[in-house]
């Protein structure tokens, strides 16, 4: 049995990354974690001709993914809050699970998910966005995991002074920047717990399926 992560966020080994990571690890089964930073993957144009093939037309990075996809038993996806919605990058992957969707959903029906969220205030419309696209595409989703992550206001360089950046919302007006009081994945350990702990209860649905088969 195969668990596939995806680490839906455009910043290579930041908090989303490191989230399905954690989550990965506690799989008792064969993972692997992929991340779209730096793919080409473009939205779902709704061509329609995927509809008798169930194979997306669209010349990009989400062909190279596909037999990969099919071929997982279970998914873990992660993605980061933009403008309290799951992150473009993201979203353009998991609209392309519509060529999955023609005739039952065949090809990914049935199988198990897991949503991650990593958001600078909230990470729950992304985990919410996630559960959707698996509702859709008849992916169960057994449970979800969420960290806060460091905004960009942290490290832009105008965060102190920016009126509409997170600094000011989050901690209000003179904040000063400073080193403890940026978000990471390694300050919430019962977060890392919990997401080791998902993975382990998503292996052992897994292998109790594979035992009843």
């Amino acid at each position: 049995m195969k668990v596939l992560g995806i680490a839906g966020s455009p910043r290579l080994g930041e908090t989303t990354e490191k989230l399905v990571s954690a989550v990965l690890s506690g799989c008792e089964c064969e993972t692997e974690l992929i991340s779209l930073c730096g793919d080409d993957i473009r939205p779902c144009k709704a061509c329609l001709a995927c509809v008798k093939t169930n194979v997306c037309i669209i010349k990009d990075d989400m062909a190279k993914l596909r037999d990969k996809i099919v071929e997982a038993d279970a998914y873990v996806v992660g993605a980061a809050n933009y403008y309290s919605v799951l992150n473009g990058l993201a979203h353009c992957f998991l609209e392309r699970f519509y060529q999955f969707r023609h005739r039952d959903c065949k090809a990914v029906a049935g199988k198990l998910g897991v949503a991650v969220g990593v958001g600078g205030g909230t990470f729950e419309p992304v985990i919410e966005n996630i559960r959707t696209f698996f509702q859709y595409n008849q992916i169960e989703c057994i449970g979800s995991v969420g960290a806060q992550g460091a905004a960009s206001c942290f490290t832009c360089g105008y965060g102190e002074t920016c009126t509409v950046g997170a600094i000011h919302k989050f901690f209000g007006p003179g904040t000063k920047i400073t080193e403890d009081m940026i978000p990471c994945l390694d300050k919430q350990q019962d977060t890392i717990d919990d997401a080791r702990a998902l993975g382990k209860a998503l292996s052992d649905r897994l292998k109790r399926f594979a035992e009843s088969a």
